[in-house]
């Protein structure tokens, strides 16, 4: 029945502990709570956010946590709905020890913003530990002698609980000859003594047993037994004496090994062995006090062992025995107390309790950063802590409450400048000499776009040279931002303005991502000079940044523009006329040739140069005016008329010209315009004629060759009984010819030449035919100007219109043509020949062919090697130059193109034809260039 009550007052006794476990002390704000000892996880402590003030769905949201002293997470907060539970099981006894009073401490934080509080949780003891003795069993030894009264010390139990729950009382089994005593020495040591009562008498019991019991104060109460067995012997009547029976000593902390706490002093009445007395350690001694302590066993001294620290135990109780040497010797015992004295031997611990990193760079002045808390293990002055940071950092420290500070900024940051800070802080106590120690925090700072893009040059100036390349790039443009990330992106653009009425985005554009800026067109010097591009950089942070630079393009003349003769202008496109008198003196001015140039610079600087006078000693020239003036007067001999060609040039690379033929009539009227090419051929020199005979001789040789070739070709087809093509007049329809291979048929080959004058030739025209395999026939069609029968030379003209070929088209048929390659080696007998749309074209000079009409004035060129044609009044220049046209033909197919003639100055001087093995080598003015290959 009594277990039934003490079991019912106990539960009663822990229900009104958890009602009244919430207990508020919410001055200077801390809260404080009380909850016993041993509670399971999840047992309710308090509802922290209401007792706060705390709106419960704010909790997550503001980092809302706790943290502990202890290096243990004892409780907990549920987020939800702001209950302190039991996270883990407390034991009193292991956080606390012997402390009567056991907290534990908590700091409550909360961020954005930044809260503390305090909050301090009592733990009260239960008993939940039963008294304990160090041996479950004693033997004692007492002889027979032993007068009633005598007292003989036994261990003591040990209870860890406090307070109530803490060991209260000892009880003896029932017997006729011992009582026992408890002796109290401090408020924790209780021994008890066991005392004679009546005299033993060794022959009637040898032995006693009896039970002790020691008894906590707890509901209900604990308990532990120790079992006594008593023997009864004869010897010793005399025990050793301390001279106290507690001793107290004070030594600091931190002491050295082997300082002496105390010299303890036994006396024992006996003599001899039953007098020498020898010192130990009690049966009771704690663990720890073995460790720290040593006792002599001789001398009695105790020394210091081990490492006193006040921070682990303030305060040691060290049972020492006194026994002396004699047979059935009964020990003696004290207790001595050693209280340690604090000392500065711990340095400040710094721990960050909340750190907000990054911090943005415009962060305002005063936002909180971190929150430190400072602890010193010492007590007094040696545990005043005192906080501050090292180094000028644009941060400080506040002091909050107690043990905490708070880092803030002091001034605003500049990622640029410094992206990262390392803010050591140091902590010190006052103690003597004072300790401290360091803590670095790393605070990076982040990134705001507060910095525009920034060119590298606050302008451009770009030279181009005309006629570029459309697309290639002129200039690139580069910007730079000190930001990171997304504010450092940079894209280019080009701001819209108009440049000659256009868009400047049809001129140029920039590439968005590394600022290469390209031409779209190819720009004229002549049309545009220079033009501005206003170009733009911007980032792509948040609110973006941009910045502007002005790109100067200067456009660089080219030699592109050759001189164009203004004066004196040419009549009918071929011949200025002009007149001087023959009374002209030396030095006076007969003409004067102006050129103009579009280009610019030296590209436009111009020089005259005389190429070809009739006689060059009777004008000189100026060559930067372009003046001709008499060098001497007009004799009898000199020709009437002076035929001038002048060169203008300008002095651009590679340099162009251009050139004027100036007739100069001698007289005092100006003569017809017409002139008469007939003197001035007469007027040639021999040299000239000598070619042109050449020249008549060596073409008249060739068609004779063609016409032979051409007899034998028929002539052999008949014989072979093959079918001649349909286009050759010269072989009947039943023409044959016998099947031969290619290169028999180029061994041998037969031409036959033709002057059609049907509906399918040309009036006045020569068809130059040949007989030989269908698959290996060639026509050829050469159309004669009406004037060749009046002249002893023959001159060429297209039998239809035609074009005259631009340059690029005859550097096109120049290029088709493989160099090395001529007419004869396409054409000899041993490769088989196939006129597949291949075009034979031969260039005639652009003068002769402006002429239907004209007969040929031999005159030596500047270099004393060309011919130059000249042409009468009689026939016009025309307005469109006329071409030679080489109609090649293969059965069965269309007629190939046409070719074109250019220019006297794009031909060879030296052409050479080669038909079947034959070589006529023509040298005249007719220069003809081959250009294309018989493939």
């Amino acid at each position: 029945m009594a277990n039934s009550a003490g079991s019912r007052i106990c539960k009663g006794f822990v229900l009104f502990l958890l009602r009244l476990v919430s207990f508020l002390d919410v001055a200077r704000g801390q809260i404080r709570y009380s909850i016993p000892e041993e509670l399971k996880h999840g047992a309710f402590v308090g509802n922290i956010a209401d007792d706060l003030g705390l709106n419960v769905a704010e909790l997550s949201a503001r980092r809302f946590r706790i943290v502990s002293s202890a290096r243990k997470q004892y409780l907990e907060v549920n987020l939800e709905n702001g209950i302190l539970f039991v996270n883990e099981k407390i034991d009193r006894e292991q956080l606390c020890g012997l402390k009567p009073t056991c907290f534990l401490n908590l700091e409550v934080v909360i961020e954005n913003p930044l809260e503390l509080y305090q909050a301090e949780i009592e733990i009260l003891d239960v008993n939940d530990n039963a008294p304990s003795f160090p041996n479950s069993q004693v033997k004692l030894e007492i002889t027979e002698s032993a007068a009633p009264g005598a007292r003989f010390p036994l261990e003591s139990a040990h209870d860890p609980d406090v307070g109530t729950n803490s060991l209260r009382t000892y009880r003896l089994s029932p017997n006729e000859h011992f009582v026992l005593e408890v002796q109290t020495r401090s408020e924790r040591s209780k021994f008890p003594e066991l005392i004679l009562e009546k005299p033993l008498d060794r022959e009637q019991q040898a032995l006693h047993r009896l039970l002790l019991t020691a008894v906590d104060g707890g509901i209900p109460e604990k308990s532990g037994t120790v079992r006594i067995t008593v023997n009864v012997l004869d010897a010793n009547d005399n025990l050793p004496v301390f001279e106290q029976a507690v001793y107290t000593v004070r030594l600091p902390e931190n002491v050295p090994r082997g300082t002496l706490v105390i010299q303890l002093n036994a006396t024992d009445l006996d003599e001899g062995t039953n007098g020498r007395i020898v010192y130990s350690f009690g049966n009771h001694a704690h663990e720890t006090v073995r460790e720290l302590f040593s006792v002599d066993p001789q001398t009695g001294q105790v020394r210091v062992k081990g490492v006193l620290d006040y921070e682990g135990s303030p305060v040691h109780e060290i049972f020492v025995q006194a026994k002396d040497m004699g047979p059935n010797a009964v020990a003696a015992h004290c207790n001595v107390i050693v209280e340690v004295q604090d000392g500065n031997d711990n340095s400040p611990e710094i721990i960050l309790t909340s750190l907000s990193s990054p911090v943005p760079e415009d962060a305002s002045p005063g936002t909180v950063i971190a929150l430190i808390s400072v602890t010193d293990r010492d007590t007094g002055a040696n545990g005043r802590v005192s906080c501050r940071l090292t180094g000028s950092l644009p941060f400080k420290l506040l002091p909050s409450f107690k043990k905490y500070y708070t880092l803030v900024t002091e001034r605003r940051l500049d990622r640029e400048e410094v992206p990262e800070y390392n803010i050591t802080v140091t902590a010190s106590d006052s103690g003597s000499p004072p300790l401290s120690s360091n803590r670095t925090i790393r605070v990076r700072v982040s990134d705001v776009n507060d910095n525009p893009p920034r060119f590298t040059r606050p302008s451009y100036t770009v030279y181009v040279t005309e006629n570029n390349a459309p697309g290639a790039s002129i200039c690139s443009v580069k910007a730079e931002d000190p930001d990171l990330n997304q504010n450092s992106y940079l894209f280019y653009s080009i701001l819209e303005e108009e440049i000659q009425g256009m868009s400047i985005s049809t001129y140029v554009s920039i590439n968005s991502d590394n600022g290469n800026v390209y031409a779209l067109r190819s720009f004229d010097y002549e049309q545009l000079k220079e033009f501005q591009i206003q170009i733009q950089a911007q980032d792509t942070g948040f609110t973006p940044l941009s910045s502007n630079t002005t790109v100067h393009v200067f456009i660089l003349d080219q030699n592109d523009n050759g001189p164009v003769i203004v004066s004196p202008l040419p009549r009918n496109g071929s011949v200025a006329a002009e007149t001087v008198p023959r009374s002209a003196e030396v030095g006076d001015l007969a003409v004067k040739v102006t050129a103009v140039d579009a280009d610019e610079g030296q590209n436009a600087r111009l020089s005259y140069r005389l190429l070809r006078a009739t006689d060059r000693g009777l004008f000189n020239l100026e060559i930067h005016t372009g003046e001709i003036r008499m060098a001497r007067r007009f004799s009898v001999k000199d020709s009437p008329q002076q035929t001038l060609i002048v060169q203008a040039k300008d002095s651009g690379v590679p340099p162009l010209s251009s050139t004027v033929t100036i007739l100069l009539t001698a007289g005092n009227s100006v003569p017809d315009p017409q002139p008469d090419f007939t003197r001035e051929t007469e007027l040639n020199s021999d040299l000239t004629f000598y070619l042109i005979i050449s020249l008549g001789s060596i073409s008249f040789l060739f068609l004779v060759a063609i016409v032979v070739l051409a007899l034998i070709r028929c002539h052999r087809d008949r014989i072979h009984a093959y079918g001649c093509p349909r286009f050759s007049s010269c072989c009947s329809a039943t023409c044959l010819t016998r099947r031969r291979n290619s290169a028999e048929i180029f061994k041998k080959p037969d031409v036959n030449l033709q002057l059609a004058a049907g509906a399918k030739a040309a009036a006045n025209g020569a068809e130059l035919g040949g007989c030989r395999l269908p698959s290996q026939a060639y026509r050829y069609r050469v159309c004669l100007t009406p004037e060749s029968a009046k002249s002893d030379f023959m001159f060429l003209k297209p039998c239809g219109p035609a074009t005259p070929p631009s340059n690029n088209h005859v550097a096109a048929a120049m290029s088709e043509w493989p160099d090395g390659v001529g007419w004869r080696s396409a054409l000899r007998p041993r490769h088989r020949v196939r006129l597949n749309n291949k075009t034979l074209t031969t260039r005639l000079s652009k003068e002769m062919l402006a002429s239907e009409t004209n007969r040929l004035t031999p005159s030596p060129g500047v270099d004393g090697h060309g011919w130059t044609p000249r042409y009468g009044p009689q026939y016009p220049y025309p307005e469109q130059p006329t071409g030679y046209k080489l109609n090649v033909y293969i059965p069965g197919s269309a007629p190939l193109k046409s070719s074109k003639l250019t220019s006297a100055s794009d031909m060879d001087q030296n052409s050479t034809f080669s038909t079947f093995g034959k070589k006529t080598k023509l040298t005249s003015s007719l220069n003809i260039e081959r250009d294309r290959t018989l493939s």
